[in-house]
């Protein structure tokens, strides 16, 4: 199914405004909350939310690739999530190896490309493979790039990180002198896509709960109070009118930004790091 052939005129008149009206950010991330306690609140069991949130995903999924977003990164298991109760575990683990094999062929034929970050080696090695299959089949895609975070946390990536240039310092590959934030940037798994812009969490929780801690440095955040499950579409849109009304300072001042002789706030950013960087 062509996902812009089942657009209703209503939504697609919703998204050419959203689209033409405001700066979409170019890499999205969200922090998927509120499964369990959706399910409890309707006495069903709690993989009931996470079979509902699933529905959430696809709906996420297909409009952020509509309005063209580039990337998408979903916080859908932390290393944290392993301490929940066996039977939730397997439970999300089954929900995961199902949305792979039933999505994948929809996702390849509208161009999405899969990623993934985390720890992948404790996941179960027929997801692992599933993994390994879809980002290959999708890998020459150049839509909406889908990164799912699984058996991730960010503080456990910082750490990789540092081991890894240890090491690398170790061999004699670079001295101490070549750490930088660029070169530490790139030994994140996050390496292959920009920072995130904005970064929504769903059930009205504000923490970052370990995740993209290095990224979101001057990321955007916006709580929604609805859980995920019941977040949709046009949830998104209100999310993104929101983020069109943030003003992007860097740590710079309003009248920096929106000083006559800059023409993009992001350019002026990246002429300040490009001049750090020959000190």
């Amino acid at each position: 199914m062509d996902w812009n052939s089942e657009l209703s005129v209503e939504d697609k008149n919703c998204q050419i405004e959203l689209i033409q009206s405001v700066e979409l950010p170019v890499h999205l991330a969200i922090i998927m909350d509120g499964n369990g306690r959706w399910a409890v609140e309707k006495k069903l069991p709690r993989i009931a939310g996470h079979e509902e949130g699933i529905e959430s995903v696809r709906d996420i999924v297909k409009a952020s690739s509509q309005l063209g977003i580039k990337f998408l990164t979903l916080y859908a298991f932390s290393i944290e999530n392993w301490k929940r109760p066996i039977t939730e575990v397997t439970g999300l683990m089954k929900l995961l190896e199902h949305y792979l094999k039933a999505e994948i062929n929809e996702l390849h034929k509208n161009n999405v490309k899969i990623n993934t970050i985390g720890k992948l080696n404790s996941l179960p090695k027929q997801i692992q493979k599933l993994l390994t299959d879809s980002m290959e089949r999708t890998a020459s895609n150049t839509g909406l790039t889908l990164t799912l975070a699984l058996s991730y946390s960010g503080r456990w990536d910082i750490v990789r990180a540092v081991q890894m240039i240890g090491l690398d310092v170790r061999r004699g590959k670079i001295s101490p002198e070549d750490i930088n934030e660029e070169l530490f940037s790139s030994y994140l798994q996050t390496n292959t896509m920009p920072n995130p812009d904005y970064l929504i969490r769903t059930s009205g929780e504000m923490r970052l709960s370990n995740f993209l801690l290095w990224e979101m440095a001057y990321g955007e955040i916006y709580i929604s109070n609805k859980y995920w499950p019941q977040f949709r579409r046009n949830d998104l849109y209100e999310a993104l009118y929101s983020y069109a009304n943030r003003e992007r300072r860097f740590g710079m001042t309003s009248s920096q930004i929106n000083s006559s002789d800059i023409t993009e706030k992001n350019s002026y950013f990246k002429r300040v790091v490009d001049v750090f960087k020959k000190l």
